[in-house]
């Protein structure tokens, strides 16, 4: 295609309110007042807009914590102003979800991209998994309303319980369901499977959210 072409194929959508996908990979939030997004997730805005950095907090209060086994944070910068700030996460596919009043979902940390101001979060560590090498160990408890903003490596499979996941493929569940860790026990001989720690969700409704690709893996999905 000719330059011009290029250009006008690839501008951004115009009008509506709300979280808007620009294409599979890309947020657009029209920002009048502010928002929360992952720090270093913005690649680009137009109009006003300041950002904040929120410290990582600690015990019971609000706020995204530091892992306990990498001594990693999952940050998160306040978004204030008006005009259109754009978010996106190493080319990982965006997913939204709108929470009615009082709906809840629980996400892996690594996975939260954006959330409306209105949204309510809390900092959970799932489990024992505070005392495993294992990824997946922080989640963030988010309640509505508002919308939220997750990203999955490829396109996300829903299950319902009973089932067994990866932490490192666990990108969210009902707020309904408390998994468990369970270590797998099967004596191994020579080179081990990698698979050793799984979450165990139990229960007769409710769904669990993973993604084709391992958090920590080399390797990547992004078709």
């Amino acid at each position: 295609m000719d330059l011009q072409e290029f250009v006008r194929s690839n501008a951004p959508e115009d009008g509506g309110d709300g979280f808007q996908k620009e294409n599979n990979r890309l947020l657009d939030i029209p920002l009048d007042g502010t928002v929360m997004v992952k720090a270093g997730s913005m690649v680009a805005y137009t109009g006003e807009v300041t950002f904040t950095g929120k410290s990582s907090a600690e015990g019971g209060i609000t706020g995204f914590v530091k892992e306990a086994v990498s001594g990693e944070g999952t940050p998160v910068m306040e978004a204030e102003g008006n005009g259109h700030l754009y978010v996106a996460e190493n080319g990982k596919k965006v997913q939204v979800l709108a929470l009615d009043n009082e709906e809840s979902i629980s996400v892996n940390g690594t996975d939260v991209l954006a959330f409306e101001s209105t949204i309510d979060y809390e900092i959970n560590t799932v489990g024992s998994l505070s005392g495993m090498a294992a990824g997946g160990l922080t989640n963030v408890y988010l309640t509505g309303p508002g919308e939220v903003a997750l990203t999955t490596h490829g396109d996300p499979l829903v299950m319902t319980p009973p089932v067994f996941t990866d932490p490192d493929a666990t990108v969210a569940w009902s707020s309904n369901l408390s998994p468990s860790i369970e270590m797998n026990k099967t004596f191994e001989i020579g080179q081990t499977s990698g698979e050793s720690i799984q979450m165990e969700f139990t229960g007769d409704d409710g769904f669990v959210v993973i993604q084709p690709n391992e958090e920590g893996s080399v390797t990547q999905s992004q078709s």
